[in-house]
């Protein structure tokens, strides 16, 4: 197995709402706020081959949306999922598998591409894998979470007859490498795989916790649907990592791809951080 870093760039998100009920003050001083109090993040994905496969964890972005929709997110940096795949000696069309974690644009947006009028999987030899918990909440999406989920991002999958679901069972094989284990607070059944990689444990975190400045179980986004649902899982995940030493791969930290845990008196707290290709 190899696992490979997947930069697909930077957009910019409101600091408050990243941090939910925690002041500004607080957290202004691990992930600084422009003059808009926009913060910047990474979309990271992750790169996968094993057992002759060669499996994409999310997509970022995309670029298919309109000058409007991405005025909003201020998207900057010179990596791309295509320049990403390059310079690694891959081509979109490479990819056996894209693993969603969940449906939200930033995640997703990058599965689909437009080819003239039409919009298509951008990985047309890929199987595309989700949940039907998951699937059902984002093409039925609530009032206040349905910007996040763009038909144009997720029925073209469908569509297409390349979609393919896992069952929602808590720590199910996807692989002989990789397990996935479900989290419900910041959108149903969001996927999180659990991969074995040199007899270390790697836990993709997608939205459970976007960055280092997350860490305290009460810094939880204004973005998640459940709250009190994330911090349970928090404590629960944090618990399991700092205890088995996971390490714990950081899609939308702006500034470091790994970290671990450490249990401190004052909680679960950041042990070291380090890039992936350092393990």
């Amino acid at each position: 197995m190899k696992l490979h870093t997947v930069d697909t760039g930077f957009f910019k998100l409101d600091g408050g709402a990243m941090f939910g009920v925690v002041p500004k003050s607080i957290w202004n001083k691990s992930n600084p706020a422009d003059e808009n109090n926009l913060c910047t993040w990474a979309m990271r994905c992750l790169l996968i081959e094993d057992e002759g496969k060669l499996i994409l964890i999310d997509t970022g972005i995309g670029n298919k949306q309109d000058e409007k929709f991405f005025s909003h997110y201020y998207l900057h940096g010179d990596a791309s999922l295509d320049s990403s795949l390059a310079a690694l000696g891959f081509h979109r069309n490479d990819i056996t598998d894209v693993f969603l974690t969940h449906l939200h644009f930033d995640h997703v947006g990058g599965a689909v591409i437009r080819d003239g009028e039409n919009l298509v999987p951008a990985f047309k030899n890929a199987v595309y894998w989700s949940n039907v918990n998951h699937w059902d909440w984002a093409v039925n999406p609530n009032d206040r979470e349905k910007a996040s989920f763009l038909k144009e991002n997720i029925l073209p999958i469908q569509q297409s007859g390349q979609l393919q679901f896992v069952p929602t069972e808590d720590g199910i094989k996807f692989s002989d490498n990789i397990h996935i284990r479900f989290v419900n607070g910041h959108t149903e059944a969001m996927m999180l795989p659990l991969i074995n990689y040199k007899d270390k444990n790697i836990l993709y975190m997608a939205d459970l916790m976007p960055s280092t400045g997350h860490i305290p179980i009460p810094y939880v986004m204004a973005y998640d649907m459940f709250p009190l649902k994330t911090l349970t899982e928090k404590k629960q995940f944090f618990k399991e990592a700092a205890e088995k030493n996971y390490v714990l791969y950081l899609e939308h930290d702006p500034v470091n791809e790994c970290c671990t845990l450490q249990q401190t008196e004052k909680g679960i707290r950041l042990k070291e951080t380090f890039k992936l290709n350092e393990i």
